[in-house]
């Protein structure tokens, strides 16, 4: 790219170099001289120069102090993600219904082109499958928040989430599994504030609740 511009450049300047001979021998032919020195235009070749700032980073080490760098961030953000932000202890219970319900934007059609829903229709999941899990939404580094998950729920019939701490230092401690709500996408889709909160199928609609836990409790 860099060599095509100055190509259409030279070009352009041996074109106006030309115009202006053509107009110095309709009229008077003037020696202007040299104004000054003149040098080479140099034009280095942007490959090279990457490639070679590469191989001088890889021969003193600077690369795998990047990468080494990198993969420690990585591996921090992985085991203690970010946490879910304005989601704070439950103070006042609170309960409410979702509906999964949506509006189809375009029809669907099955494997033989019939068409089984139309666009605009409203469809709600729960009417074909069924929720087998709740999903269970706690403060990882709040100990009373997964203790009282951890012994109302088994791993059976619910998922325990996350949303501040690290779930893979609690898997090892707690040996059972634990998730994170990344980027509260779940919190805000039902819009969960407070933890410990429990989302389970009631029929065709989804009930969210937040619990209070005092001090002390066990259930």
């Amino acid at each position: 790219m860099i060599r095509a511009v100055a190509a259409s450049l030279a070009g352009a300047a041996c074109l106006g170099a030309g115009v202006l001979v053509a107009g110095s021998e309709r009229g008077e032919a003037r020696d202007f001289g040299q104004l000054g020195q003149t040098f080479p235009v140099i034009e280095a070749d942007l490959l090279s120069t990457i490639e070679a700032r590469l191989q001088r980073a890889q021969a003193t080490g600077e690369m795998d102090r990047v990468n080494a760098a990198f993969a420690k961030r990585v591996e921090a953000k992985v085991r203690r993600p970010v946490p879910v932000a304005g989601i704070t202890p439950a103070e006042e219970p609170r309960a409410w219904d979702y509906d999964p319900s949506i509006t189809l934007e375009r029809e669907i059609r099955d494997h033989k082109g019939q068409v089984i829903a139309q666009a605009g229709q409203r469809i709600n999941p729960l009417d074909f499958v069924s929720m087998r899990q709740s999903l269970v939404f706690v403060d990882g580094d709040d100990t009373a928040q997964v203790a009282w998950a951890t012994r109302r729920f088994t791993e059976l019939n619910a998922k325990i989430i996350f949303v501040n701490g690290s779930p893979i230092e609690s898997m090892t401690a707690r040996k059972r599994r634990f998730f994170f709500d990344q980027d509260g996408r779940l919190t805000a889709k039902f819009g969960i504030r407070h933890t410990p909160a429990v989302v389970s199928q009631t029929g065709s609609l989804l009930r969210v609740s937040e619990t209070v836990l005092k001090p002390g409790a066990k259930s």
